[in-house]
């Protein structure tokens, strides 16, 4: 009797032992959730950055072709804070210099060269005024001969006469000489004194263009960098740009908005004014508010070379941050609606056969497979309508499933 207690309590410890170890297993290798009473929020949720409503774009100058494309050679580090008067960016000036210098190398050759025009404009007409001194005096000794050749001969006065008329003309000419002397010298004094303007005006846009090389930030702000679209990557300093192009923006940090990108298929769903829950990547424990404010009446292609269509959608935010700063990427949750007092469950839990859904209740040890009736989900949950009570618990993936892979992996090990 001894000896057969003793084996039959060593076989029921054995029992036991298998019991509570297959207990174990099944708990650790098939996850389960509870079906649960409350509201149900239908949601959406997107990925999106954050932006200042209103910013200042601080652009490259707009300078003279001449000067070639601008190279950034210092840049204020993204993100830094700047005061009114602080310098942003520093492009390579090396151009520019080379301009001023020829400028002023050409305007000290223009007004050298008028100085000696000048003079020499001077001495031709104290030739020329010389020269109709002497055809005046000579005009007037023909008049005098002419006039006391009264007691001359024929043939004299023919020839005295001849030679008043010869004075005549040399005085008419030497006249007209200074006449279209001075008006081709006052020509040539127009055209280089308009090539010292030329010269001078180069020179001055060379010097503003050399001051308009260091921009300045016109207010006090968080400086934040611009996209090169040629790389799509944040300008650095080496970097060449067109003139006009935005560099850095000084956003207004009193307003701010996310932007997010709703696919076509969802955006039937998004109205304005739907409440939105704003999670920053970068402090996930901060959850801030805000509504839909804007939404896109065209869709564009997500990316340039996808050919999904997706419509900007603008969330205006109810507060400000010190840590909500432009460009921060934000998980967006667009609540669209909620349904209150409905049992709800996981959509992991969730079966489809054809038209019907069923789920895996938990039985004591085992699993029931259970039909039921479902109604609207969002991304996460479903609302159930018929075949669940509050607090059961389903299976969130086929327990049955595991049973065989278990079977699989014991066996294998066995071989």
């Amino acid at each position: 009797m001894g000896i057969q207690f003793k084996t039959l309590f060593i076989l029921f410890s054995c029992f036991l032992l298998l019991y509570a170890c297959g207990e174990k297993k099944e708990t650790q290798q098939v996850p389960v959730g509870s079906v649960t009473k409350g509201t149900l929020y239908l949601d959406l949720f997107e990925e999106g950055e954050i932006e200042a409503i209103q910013s200042t774009n601080i652009v490259a100058p707009r300078i003279s072709w001449r000067y070639g494309n601008l190279k950034i050679t210092e840049l204020v580090k993204d993100g830094q804070e700047v005061k009114a008067g602080d310098t942003l960016i520093v492009f390579d000036p090396s151009e520019v210099q080379k301009g001023i210098i020829d400028a002023e190398s050409n305007l000290e050759i223009a007004r050298a060269e008028f100085d000696r025009m000048s003079a020499q404009q001077q001495s031709d007409m104290e030739d020329l005024r010389a020269g109709l001194e002497v055809a005046r005096i000579s005009h007037e000794i023909s008049k005098i001969r002419f006039e006391s050749s009264v007691y001359e001969s024929e043939i004299r006065k023919k020839e005295i006469h001849l030679n008043l008329d010869k004075a005549e003309i040399a005085l008419q000419r030497a006249r007209e000489q200074i006449e279209n002397r001075i008006k081709i010298q006052n020509e040539e004094v127009k055209q280089k004194q308009l090539s010292i303007l030329r010269f001078e005006s180069d020179l001055r846009e060379a010097q503003e263009t050399l001051r308009q090389l260091s921009v300045v930030s016109p207010s006090s702000g968080i400086a934040i960098i611009s996209r090169n679209r040629s790389s799509n990557n944040k300008f650095q300093i080496g970097d060449q740009c067109w003139s006009g192009l935005a560099i850095i923006q000084l956003p207004d940090l009193s307003g701010l908005k996310a932007t997010v990108q709703i696919n076509e298929v969802d955006i039937a769903k998004i109205s304005k004014g739907l409440n939105v829950e704003i999670k920053p990547d970068a402090f996930s424990d901060s959850i801030f508010s805000g509504s839909v404010s804007t939404i896109a009446n065209l869709a564009v292609n997500k990316e340039r070379s996808s050919k999904i269509k997706v419509f900007p959608v603008d969330i205006l935010l109810n507060e400000t941050d010190k840590n909500l700063l432009p460009g921060l990427t934000v998980s967006c949750r667009i609540i669209m609606d909620k349904i209150e007092d409905v049992l709800y469950i996981p959509l992991d839990a969730m079966r489809m056969e054809g038209d019907i859904n069923y789920v895996y209740k938990k039985s004591g040890r085992s699993y029931d497979k259970v039909t039921i009736e479902t109604g609207v989900n969002n991304t996460d949950y479903v609302v159930v309508l018929d075949g669940l009570k509050e607090g059961d618990q389903i299976a969130l993936v086929d327990p049955f499933a595991v049973t065989t892979e278990e079977n699989k992996t014991g066996n294998v090990e066995k071989e």
